[in-house]
């Protein structure tokens, strides 16, 4: 690890005009721009922001601010630079999209005081990065001693260029409409993708939300253009406390906002788990018949296929929303299984012998009552991890105690899948024994192809999802049609390749396969070796091409092995694939995985091997809702 800290002269961000004082901050490529500016005429001294790209409004005069119960933060205040730095450090995850990330950027502290009472400050910590501005809201503790903080909202405000639009989602696991922020009916969820009229890409988002109350973003037609922060309840807090950092992606291109999104990883604190040798990625498939028979069945599927765990889903301890439903023992539900004769003990033995680990999920009705009393006797069964489910998200409590309750699997070395409203802000790297969550549009919600090609430049601008990949719960053309020709009912509604590229495109550390589908599903076609193959953490991660919810190609790397997935939307689509990601020099082989109609395989996908090198293009004709997979070795 390297690491680079200066101290850097506070005169040359910081200088005072005849109404106002202004204070400067550029990121490290000098690209970026924030300039934060103190009112110092009027009643009040509001302090306000702005932020530009290569000289191009990102953000117009906005409002910055803090409602608590230590002072009035809009009243005048004495304002000056606390601290200024530059950090350039780089650091090895666990786990993740790349091998080593580099932490880059330079930061300003502001001190806020009230001029009548020199106990109430609040601090704005400010980062520029080349990938984007932060900043966070922090009360210091007073060298007399601490004060209870109470916060009841935020005055942050992000006033956009006339004309952008940006893509609305109510809820976490809600469909996308690209919509102009006037038109936005109501809260969105974070990250939210904007697009301006000077053509720059920009997302919003937070990081480090740990023990605070969630914010999701709303507009109001009285304030055009302007997009606020509405946290879900009050925080209750005792100096000093951190707010999570607001986040201001910005970028040139689409496909660059998912490359950058290790800024979110930046901007939480190093691992706080000492031995992480427990921690293990790797595919999953679930057990739905809840029997031991099932299990073997799976376990043995599992090592067939490559997979490295299999999962016990809802019900294996009885009906997962009544609070008596005791987690602590084997009891099938019969809404599951009437006729279970469930062995969990002997399914793990089982799996272990045959190097498989065992996840188990929980309804937080469960883990809120049982949690303390479940997690030693987990450890004890041989458990590898817990699927939190249908948990509570959005209040400062239930955001603190899931937090906590993650901390605690750590230390009965137990990893962690949080299923459904949950986001990401990052926390995956503090405690990375916290794999993946969902919080996704995934296939439990049969999307179509649109939705598939939104997700990268959105939601996983945030990080991981459990999408749940399909392969054989799919209609293979007996599906009823309606008005408009389209198939109707609950399936897959893209092809077989394409939930085939999924597993390139779509990043999740626990990555499940083949959701819906048994063993016996399975007619061994020879593209699953694509799933064989494909791991599910990166060395490197390249976005090669992209449009919001049109298409996108992304090429990640595994040691010598480059696995590429190319995705379109609902129509057909040809692109042009560049292979300039591969090294100088050096032949590969390249597997190609296609949908192809004139296979006789129910899946419809065809393989053909080509050798490839850095100066290969390749025409890539995609089926309307189609994809490709490419599987990529040094020759």
């Amino acid at each position: 690890m390297k690491q680079k800290i200066f101290l850097f002269l506070t005169l040359s961000f910081a200088y005072f005009q005849a109404r106002a004082q202004v204070f400067q901050l550029k990121s490290p490529d000098q690209k970026l721009e924030i300039i934060i500016e103190h009112e110092k005429t009027g009643a009040k001294g509001d302090l306000t922001y702005r932020i530009s790209y290569l000289n191009k409004p990102v953000i117009e005069k906005s409002r910055l601010g803090i409602t608590s119960g230590i002072a009035d933060w809009s009243k005048e205040m004495n304002v000056t630079l606390f601290a200024t730095a530059s950090v350039d450090t780089t650091w090895k995850p666990v786990y993740g999209e790349r091998a080593v990330y580099r932490d880059y950027y330079k930061e300003s502290v502001i001190s806020l005081k009230d001029p009548k009472n020199e106990r109430k400050e609040l601090r704005l910590i400010v980062r520029a990065y080349n990938e984007g501005i932060a900043f966070r809201y922090f009360f210091p503790e007073h060298p007399n001693g601490g004060s209870y903080v109470r916060i009841t909202s935020e005055a942050t405000e992000f006033k956009m260029p006339v004309g952008t639009k940006g893509y609305y989602t109510p809820l976490a696991q809600s469909e996308y409409e690209f919509l102009p922020l006037q038109d936005f009916p109501g809260e969105s969820e974070r990250p939210l993708t904007l697009i301006l009229p000077n053509g720059l890409n920009v997302c919003l988002t937070e990081a480090e939300m740990v023990n605070y109350s969630r914010t999701k973003f709303i507009t109001d037609k009285a304030s055009p253009g302007s997009v606020f922060t509405k946290m879900y309840g009050e925080v209750d807090e005792i100096t000093p406390f951190k707010t999570p950092w607001r986040v201001v992606m910005v970028a040139e291109k689409a496909g660059q906002l998912l490359e950058n999104n290790y800024l979110i990883l930046n901007l939480n604190p190093p691992s706080q788990i000492k031995e992480m040798a427990w921690i293990k990625p790797g595919k999953v498939m679930r057990e739905v018949t809840l029997t031991t028979k099932g299990a073997r069945d799976l376990v043995d599927f599992a090592v067939k296929r490559n997979l490295q765990f299999i999962h016990f889903d809802a019900g294996w301890y009885g009906y997962e929303y009544v609070v008596d439903s005791d987690a602590s023992k084997v009891n099938v539900d019969p809404r599951r299984n009437a006729k279970s004769d469930l062995d969990l003990q002997e399914a793990i033995r089982y799996a272990k012998s045959k190097g498989i680990g065992v996840i188990v999920y929980v309804n937080q009705r469960a883990l809120h009552r049982q949690l303390d009393e479940i997690l030693p006797l987990y450890q004890q069964w041989g458990i590898a991890g817990v699927k939190f489910g249908f948990v509570q998200v959005g209040s400062h409590r239930w955001t603190t105690w899931m937090h906590e309750a993650v901390k605690k699997c750590a230390q009965y070395n137990l990893m962690v899948d949080i299923h459904d409203e949950y986001r990401p802000t990052g926390f995956s790297r503090t405690y990375p024994n916290l794999m993946t969550q969902e919080g996704v549009r995934g296939n439990e919600e049969m999307p179509d192809a649109n939705n598939n090609t939104t997700l990268p430049f959105t939601r996983f601008v945030a990080g991981a999802a459990d999408y749940t990949i399909c392969y054989y719960y799919q209609n293979f053309g007996k599906a009823p049609l309606d008005a408009n020709g389209k198939p109707v009912g609950r399936f897959i509604r893209t092809t077989s390749a394409h939930q085939l590229a999924l597993a390139a495109v779509y990043y999740s550390p626990l990555q499940y396969m083949y959701w819906y589908d048994k063993p016996s599903s399975s007619q061994d076609e020879p593209e699953l070796e694509f799933f064989d193959k494909v791991p599910t953490v990166w060395d490197d991660t390249k976005v090669l091409q992209g449009e919001i919810g049109q298409y996108i190609s992304v090429a990640r790397r595994s040691g010598n092995d480059w696995f590429v997935g190319t995705i379109t939307n609902n129509d057909p689509r040809e692109l042009e694939l560049t292979f300039d990601f591969l090294p100088a020099g050096k032949k590969f082989e390249a597997n190609l995985y296609d949908d192809d109609p004139q296979q006789t395989t129910r899946t419809k996908v065809g393989i053909k091997k080509m050798q490839v090198d850095h100066t290969t293009k390749m025409k890539v004709n995609l089926a309307a809702s189609g994809g490709q997979a490419i599987r990529i070795t040094p020759l």
